[in-house]
């Protein structure tokens, strides 16, 4: 058994000019940055042609679900079945791939490529937004230390640095110590969370883009007053930094089947979709798009129907959830060390996370569902025979699938499925009315979405929906963010928890990305390294190779 590297490797890449004539694409379309990667330059008006399938799957487990490796196999899959396809993925982020993931291309089979490029600096679009984003923290300091001729109040600044890493001793700093600036207390947040990753993500122009950035609110003034990323006339040098940044990135998988990754949001503390922009281009290019939500339905999936999917004007033709029965068996109490063995108990336990989400999707959002069951070896007869009954009876279709191993082959079955269900016509439907009450749109993803009782608030997060509805911004979507391996805002809540409450303690507005935030439970924005990061694995050999990434 190769290594997902050397996979990688043994598979010859096209060089990506014949990647960008599957499209249609001309030689003036593209930028290349190498042999095997280039930017899309996407037409002003691109027109909407293709299905759209958004790949989603049950909340997350130590054992793994393989969403990423699903979505690529089921586009090699469509792309064996003789259909035009193309990906349209998120960008890794250093953060992940030095941290817990060690690599977020895929696996197996299944990989876009070249992917020590692309979990690494790839065309250095992460690295730009963290520019554009220091640059506005910077000019914000200096401003306060030339003189502050806006009056803007060091202790009601809420704009933060970022790093695209995983680095907890950022998260509370003091700056400008020892003379050096005003000193105040400042945080950092990865890139990922940051407000100019989701404006580069809901951007639908480069002039859209410049209009979001000098609509970050930096912080207050000293008579109350909002402070925007404008009034330091600093939106102009921030888009000229994301100017290659916003074009889409153009790449392939190992069966040389077009993928776009572009964009990075976390789903559990952003709004976890590629951009608009990759999906606009995907769309006008393919008859089929298949694109992924981060982490479980209950959050990237959430976040794309209700949230990006309203800002681009599109909705998704099928839906895919994406189990493994190891999970089911976690969700379900069984040891993590026994998973291999046959437990119809555990996995029977654990099948109500999975109905939870089919049954958002269908009954919520409206849209037809697909469960792609990513198969193990372990995996028994008896088992599979339970997940297949058990999802029928839940008014839905499962198929196991074995990309990782097969590659398109190991994933056409699901793709015949796929395009089976995005023939049916469905009208996308939200978890809640944008006019609704800040707080009532909050509920309505607690109650529907997650399946909880309710919604409890800090006094500062009451605070601050009163803030921001009287300031005019109660009409803009609601992101929530929180754990991503429970239903509920308590990552110990496996499987379909009931009569629990979300406590929401604190509340972000963020004026260019148009979404408020609410932090639910102990989520934080900067994430910490582990006991034993997977940088500790990574290494470059004698030849340049890189080692470790998978």
């Amino acid at each position: 058994m190769f290594s997902d590297i050397e996979i990688a490797h043994k598979c010859k890449m096209r060089e990506i000019g014949e990647i960008a004539a599957m499209l249609g694409l001309k030689e003036g379309d593209i930028e290349r940055y190498g042999r095997y990667k280039a930017k899309i330059n996407v037409p002003p008006h691109a027109k909407k042609r293709g299905k759209l399938i958004l790949v989603t799957a049950i909340n997350p487990t130590a054992s793994g679900e393989g969403k990423t490796t699903v979505s690529i196999g089921l586009a090699d899959g469509m792309k064996r079945n003789g259909k035009k396809v193309c990906l349209a993925l998120r960008e890794p982020s250093l953060g992940p791939v030095f941290g817990i993931k060690g690599g977020a291309a895929g696996g197996g089979y299944a990989q876009v490529v070249p992917m020590e490029d692309i979990n690494l600096h790839f065309t250095g679009d992460l690295h730009a937004i963290t520019a554009a984003n220091n640059l506005l923290a910077a000019v914000l300091d200096n401003h306060i230390f030339r003189g502050n001729a806006l009056e803007i109040d060091p202790e009601k600044i809420y704009f933060r640095r970022c790093l695209d890493m995983n680095d907890r001793s950022l998260r509370n700093i003091t700056v400008g110590q020892k003379g050096e600036g005003v000193e105040r207390e400042e945080h950092f947040e990865i890139t990922a969370a940051s407000e100019v990753m989701a404006i580069l993500c809901l951007a639908t122009s480069l002039k859209d883009l410049k209009r979001r950035l000098g609509n970050i609110i930096v912080g207050e003034n000293k008579r109350g007053e909002y402070v925007f990323a404008r009034d330091l006339k600093v939106e102009g040098s921030m888009c000229a930094l994301l100017k290659d940044a916003i074009k889409p990135n153009l790449v392939q998988t190992l069966e040389g089947t077009p993928a776009i990754v572009h964009g990075g949001p976390f789903a559990n503390i952003a709004h976890g979709c590629n951009s608009v922009m990759a999906t606009y281009a995907a769309l006008s290019l393919a008859d089929y798009v298949v694109t992924e939500a981060g982490f479980g339905a209950d959050l990237g999936a959430e976040k794309f129907l209700d949230t990006k999917c309203r800002v681009a004007g599109i909705q998704p033709d099928c839906v895919v959830i994406v189990a493994t029965v190891k999970a089911l068996k976690l969700h379900g109490g069984a040891d993590k060390a026994t998973l291999s063995e046959e437990n119809l108990a555990a996995l029977e336990a654990g099948m109500p996370n999975l109905y939870k989400h089919i049954e958002n999707i269908k009954q919520v959002y409206h849209k037809p569902v697909i469960v792609a069951m990513n198969r193990f070896a372990s995996d028994t007869p008896a088992e599979i025979e339970f997940v297949m009954k058990s999802v029928a009876a839940a008014g839905s279709k499962a198929v196991f699938t074995d990309v990782f191993l097969q590659g398109g082959e190991g994933g056409r079955e699901l793709a015949e499925a796929v395009v089976a269900a995005a023939e049916q016509k469905s009208e996308l439907a939200y978890a809640y009315d944008l006019h609704d009450p800040v707080k009532k749109k909050i509920e309505a993803i607690v109650t529907r979405v997650y399946g909880g009782a309710g919604v409890t608030y800090s006094a500062l997060a009451d605070e601050k929906i009163a803030e921001a509805e009287a300031r005019g911004y109660g009409k803009w979507p609601v992101i929530i963010a929180k754990t991503q391996y429970s239903l509920s805002d308590d990552a110990k809540l496996l499987a379909r928890p009931e009569g629990f409450t979300v406590h929401v303690r604190d509340i972000i507005v963020k004026g260019g990305a148009e979404f408020i935030v609410a932090v639910a439970g102990n989520i934080m924005l900067m994430p910490g390294l582990g006991a034993h990061p997977a940088a500790e694995h990574i290494d470059i050999d004698d030849k340049g190779e890189i080692v470790g990434l998978s």
